[in-house]
């Protein structure tokens, strides 16, 4: 086999591969000498069709079949002899297929980059350090005695916090405009559903007044005939409702998952809630700014073909989070340059994560999958039941076992970098990281 390769741009590789005639003749002989005892040719009896016969009926096409599957063997023994590595499937252009004579093909297709990793250990990290307090656990109470609560219609004036019932119906130069009119829509007066304006123009409304409200769109609104448009809402208000916090009582501590149907256990299990937010929120913070050490630290080709790989998985994943059939779905409704800058950036994560990962030969600590699988099922009522499912679960521990792998780097990474700690309290340590 002779084997040949250029650089045709950045990762691109043409390799041309020439294989020996006799290699491709003898296989597609014994195919043939296989095959003969069970050929029927009209005019020779079963099994007696002469083998010349049967190469002139049969042979082109056998050749063929050989041809492909050749052409899939050496390819890569081409590509290890040569020491290279595909970063996807080759496009492959066969050459004449002649008898007797050797067969050649060029397999055109990227690699992975080659890239030193980077020391990390003049970057810096901040830490937060953060607890939960007896006051962060009462406003939690307050909060979900909120979201359980009821509203209650009231006679009285509307405050801030109250939802109303109301009809109506917005005019723009005399003119009702698309989409400015409501009948029975329920509104919070400071959800800031509405416009400027609009809310605070109820405050201290009864049920069954009737306001007029002169307002002006914002100059950014998402529709442009409404930007900066100077509006009238005439608006009834159908009802006004208070919300009535749940009562702490054994019935809501049940109905939030906690058996155990006291104010302790409930405050208890509330805050061991929130101190594991809590952890796995700082140590995803300290995650992100490792991962985005890496990729400031890294200028390294993407191979074309895995950006396109992961556009499409990112496509598929945004249809199927609307509950929509990716095979039935037409993909210029979600363009290719909407997913290109996320998919590069995870990506060269991929690449370079996966280059620490081969160069130091790291695999899954046991003893840190286990300690991730108990991590994750403490928020089940049966924790040990789930631990068991993801090791009964081949396809779902391999995803924990990589989740594991990875933060194992991350923690390798962190190691040799400098942490600053920065105080701050549970609800701003809980935040999402800016961007």
């Amino acid at each position: 086999m002779q084997v040949s390769i250029e650089t045709t741009s950045g990762l691109e590789r043409r390799l041309t591969v020439g294989v020996p005639a006799e290699r491709i003749e003898k296989e597609v002989n014994a195919r043939l000498q296989k095959a003969l005892p069970n050929v029927r040719i009209d005019g020779f009896r079963p099994g007696k069709v002469p083998m010349r016969i049967v190469k002139q009926r049969f042979g082109e096409g056998v050749r063929q079949e050989v041809a492909g599957e050749v052409m899939s063997q050496t390819f890569y023994e081409a590509v290890e002899q040569e020491k290279l590595r595909p970063a996807g499937a080759p496009s492959i252009e066969p050459k004449a297929l002649q008898e007797g004579r050797d067969f050649q093909y060029v397999a055109t297709f990227e690699v992975y980059p080659e890239f030193a990793i980077a020391d990390l250990s003049d970057r810096e990290v901040e830490l937060v350090v953060a607890e939960v307090t007896d006051a962060d656990v009462d406003e939690m109470v307050d909060t979900l005695r909120k979201q359980q609560g009821e509203w209650l219609e009231v006679e009285g004036a509307a405050e801030d916090g109250d939802r109303l019932n109301i009809d109506y119906k917005g005019r723009k130069d005399g003119a009702e405009f698309e989409g400015g009119s409501a009948d029975g829509s329920d509104l919070v007066l400071g959800s800031q559903r509405m416009i400027k304006g609009f809310e605070d123009g109820l405050i201290g409304a009864t049920a069954g007044d009737e306001r007029q409200l002169e307002l002006t769109f914002p100059e950014d609104y998402h529709k442009e005939d409404l930007q900066g448009a100077a509006v009238v809402f005439d608006v009834t208000v159908n009802t006004v409702s208070r919300l009535q916090p749940a009562e702490l009582n054994e019935e809501l501590y049940q109905k939030l998952g906690v058996e155990e149907g006291t104010e302790e256990a409930f405050r208890n299990e509330l805050r061991a809630n929130m101190e594991r937010e809590l952890k796995n929120s700082i140590q995803n913070k300290l995650k992100n700014q490792v991962l985005e050490a890496l990729i400031e630290s890294h200028e390294i080709q993407v191979p074309q073909v895995l950006i396109s790989n992961e556009i499409a998985a990112l496509r598929n994943q945004s249809i199927q989070q609307f509950g929509g059939d990716a095979s039935q779905f037409d993909s210029s409704m979600l363009p290719d340059e909407l997913f290109r800058e996320q998919a590069e950036r995870r990506v060269k994560l991929g690449l370079i994560m996966g280059e620490i990962i081969r160069q130091q030969e790291l695999t899954a600590d046991p003893d840190k999958v286990r300690e991730t699988l108990e991590d994750l099922a403490a928020a089940y009522e049966n924790p040990e039941e789930v631990v068991q499912w993801y090791y009964s679960n081949e396809q779902q521990l391999e995803s924990v076992k990589a989740a594991t792998l990875e933060q194992q780097v991350v923690d390798q990474l962190l190691s040799s970098m400098r942490q600053i700690e920065a105080e701050q309290d549970y609800k701003t340590a809980v935040q999402p990281s800016a961007g």
